[in-house]
């Protein structure tokens, strides 16, 4: 019985370790508040936000180095997750997405009016610096001027 019990609570322990980071992710507590890309299109055009979409794929290393290093910085937390709706669009899972933006290489970084429309696209690994600045420009509407 008692190693019942031992395999049940590690089996719990071990669910709840792997859930809580998607659940922080998905509230924004603890990251980015990802969407994907039909709940993120629907809810820009709900509350008016531009949407950012990162493109990347698991093999791609400036993606992962951009999960690792920009993507966990808390001013870009902060400034994706009040100004932008965040989608994540893994461009091996979901081709038809990627196709219709004509993405050709990773990491893509997708803009979009919050109807929808395109704003603009950016190519290629963005440090903190680089990617704040965009984000800035993009959520001030400078490329309207």
């Amino acid at each position: 019985m008692f190693k019942t019990f031992t395999a049940a609570a590690a089996a719990l322990i071990i669910a709840l370790c792997t859930a809580l980071p998607a659940y922080a992710l998905e509230t924004g507590s603890g990251g980015i508040a990802w969407k994907n890309y039909k709940e993120g299109v629907a809810l820009a055009a709900e509350t008016g936000k531009k949407v950012y979409v990162n493109f990347h794929a698991d093999w791609c290393v400036y993606c992962a180095k951009m999960a690792k290093e920009t993507f966990v910085n808390k001013k870009v937390i902060r400034y994706l997750n009040t100004h932008f709706i965040a989608v994540t669009v893994d461009t091996e899972k979901e081709a038809t997405i990627a196709n219709k933006y004509k993405v050709r290489g990773l990491p893509t970084h997708l803009f979009l009016e919050s109807d929808g429309s395109t704003i603009g696209t950016q190519p290629g690994y963005l440090d903190t610096k680089q990617f704040l600045k965009i984000l800035e420009f993009i959520q001030k509407e400078k490329y309207k001027k």
